[in-house]
């Protein structure tokens, strides 16, 4: 038997996917540029013994200096468009399905407050269903972030000159499969991380709650439970994200075989034999500078937009 919706606060899914897309998108504008740093950070070293490679890109502050520096500022930005195409769909699946399922207690327990397991069973699988539909606008987005000049160069580089160039030598090069190619890549980084992101926000919003804290104020409250929540997720998700960054930037044959990674356990313990534990955890500083940042502001994003359509409504 379906459980019925809250009260007042019913909306049509395909409204909680609208909101969700466009909280992400806002979201992804202001912290892409951290995300080009994370992923040149990433990449720096592959397959290489620590203390055994020079590094260009120093810390997260470097990084930053470093790519202005010999590509210009715009370069911060590389890759915007997919990434904001693989919010839409991501988020919009992700934080939709999230926000639906809690107006009709689906991930909640009997007192309405956060069921941990249900939560982060729904959540985790939303976001990887997101990521498999959204895995090819992701691919190019990682690619072209990775793109740089010949002196500071990281990673395989492909030779890209944006957006459409990509997508259309993919389906040159293989159709569907091609722009399909590694889907599987960042599956555990988004259920992980989505499992994590969601599960303590609701966790830590009921904890706000039941201090009486901030009844009157759901933005500063959605804020503070958000910044907790996007902090945990960048240790958790982190291992899998290096993973995503490495497995979708890889050099492929004319088969579309992997020249480094033959998939995430190759990768694991190729990374491992090489790089060390600490190899899985590189750019965990930008990670956190990225996701913590987006998940406040996609949440508080997501807060307003869903007051504005209730005003409207009304």
């Amino acid at each position: 038997m379906t459980a019925a919706p809250n009260a007042g606060t019913t909306k049509p899914p395909g409204i909680e996917f609208a909101i969700g897309a466009l909280a992400a998108v806002g979201a992804g504008f202001f912290t892409n540029p951290v995300d080009v740093i994370k992923v040149r950070l990433q990449l720096q070293g592959e397959l290489e013994a620590r203390n055994t490679y020079r590094k260009i890109y120093k810390n997260t502050l470097h990084a930053g200096y470093v790519i202005a520096k010999h590509e210009g500022v715009c370069a911060l930005q590389a890759g915007i468009v997919p990434a904001l195409y693989f919010q839409v769909v991501l988020n919009g699946i992700r934080l939709g399905a999230y926000n639906t399922a809690k107006k009709y207690d689906l991930i909640t327990n009997d007192k309405g407050n956060t069921d941990v397991l249900k939560t982060a069973l729904f959540t985790g699988t939303a976001g990887s269903v997101g990521a498999v539909i959204s895995s090819p606008f992701y691919m190019v987005k990682t690619q072209l972030q990775a793109r740089s000049a010949q002196s500071i160069a990281v990673g395989y580089q492909h030779n890209y000159t944006g957006t459409w160039c990509a997508f259309k030598s993919l389906w040159k090069e293989g159709g569907i499969i091609a722009l399909y190619r590694g889907w599987y890549a960042n599956i555990p980084r988004v259920f992980v991380g989505s499992a994590t992101q969601l599960t303590t926000f609701g966790l830590a919003a009921d904890w706000l709650r039941s201090l009486q804290m901030f009844t009157d104020q759901p933005i500063l409250l959605t804020f503070l439970a958000s910044l907790i929540g996007g902090s945990c997720v960048a240790f958790t998700m982190q291992p899998f994200d290096v993973l995503a960054t490495r497995l979708y930037n890889q050099k492929t044959d004319v088969s579309g075989k992997g020249a480094l990674y033959n998939g995430l356990l190759d990768a694991i313990i190729k990374i491992l034999r090489t790089e060390g534990l600490t190899g899985l955890y590189k750019g965990i500083f930008p990670t956190w500078m990225r996701i913590a940042p987006h998940t406040v502001l996609c949440l508080v994003f997501y807060e307003k937009l869903d007051q504005l359509y209730t005003v409207l409504q009304n």
